[in-house]
């Protein structure tokens, strides 16, 4: 049986993880509150 206790304590995510996640942060990504600001701000100026 999986003791999830020792497997949490020895747990380590790997570099690339990380690397992805610091990526991410920095990009920047259009989400759907700005898809859907902008489209709102166009269809005001009509």
């Amino acid at each position: 049986m999986i003791d999830f206790d020792s497997e949490i304590k020895d747990y380590r995510p790997s570099l690339e993880v990380d690397a992805v996640e610091d990526a991410i942060v920095r990009s920047d990504l259009t989400d759907m509150n700005d898809l859907m600001m902008n489209l709102i701000k166009e269809v005001s100026k009509e």
